[in-house]
């Protein structure tokens, strides 16, 4: 079985789109993969109550004890290799990971960031790409690297960019892209791996 765990921070709603994906295509048997668990930075993240109402494992790595990333890296791999995942994938896990960490599920570590990489990585994409007169916005799947929001791109969503769009009002029309994106991108790793 290929297992797949998911890094939180928040809400989870790409997380729960993922999770509701696996249950509606049967990944299980389509693709011979599950998600297993669900781990957050941060106990009062919101996503962790849906994941424990799906019945799936939840864990809490708070990363405000350690005095150092590499720390609270190795306790987060620690979590997350309990479940021997065959896919790390990051939804809304607002943490920057170590290059340790990174080379650890190389090929197997998956994150959706909202902007159309390469342009706009890093944080405040929507205000961003509105500053810069872009016509369209979206979101991108790719691999994890250690290079911030830089690895080979797995999938992308174009959004446009309307006259008058807010920042919220972007990021809401991305995000509902994201549930349709990263569950797609997903299966098409899986179905290579």
């Amino acid at each position: 079985m290929k297992n797949i765990v998911i890094l939180i921070s928040g809400g989870g709603s790409n997380m729960a789109a993922i999770v509701r994906a696996a249950a509606r295509e049967d990944w299980r048997r389509r693709l011979g993969a599950e998600v297993r668990a669900v781990i957050s930075n941060r106990a009062d993240a919101g996503g962790l109550a849906f994941a424990r109402e799906q019945g799936l494992a939840t864990e809490v790595v708070d990363h405000r004890p350690f005095a150092a990333r590499e720390d609270f890296d190795a306790a987060l791999a620690g979590a997350i290799d309990r479940h021997a995942p065959a896919l790390v994938v990051l939804a809304g896990f607002m943490r920057i990971l170590t290059p340790g960490f990174v080379a650890r599920y190389a090929g197997r570590l998956l994150n959706i960031h909202p902007s159309l990489l390469p342009a706009f990585p890093g944080l405040h994409t929507h205000e961003r790409a509105i500053a810069e007169g872009c016509r369209f916005a979206g979101a991108t799947v790719h691999h994890v690297t250690a290079e911030l929001d830089h690895g080979p791109i797995v999938d992308q969503a174009v959004v446009p960019i309307l006259p008058g769009d807010t920042a919220q009002v972007l990021a809401a029309r991305v995000l509902t892209q994201e549930h349709r994106l990263y569950p797609r991108a997903i299966a098409q790793v899986l179905a290579n791996l």
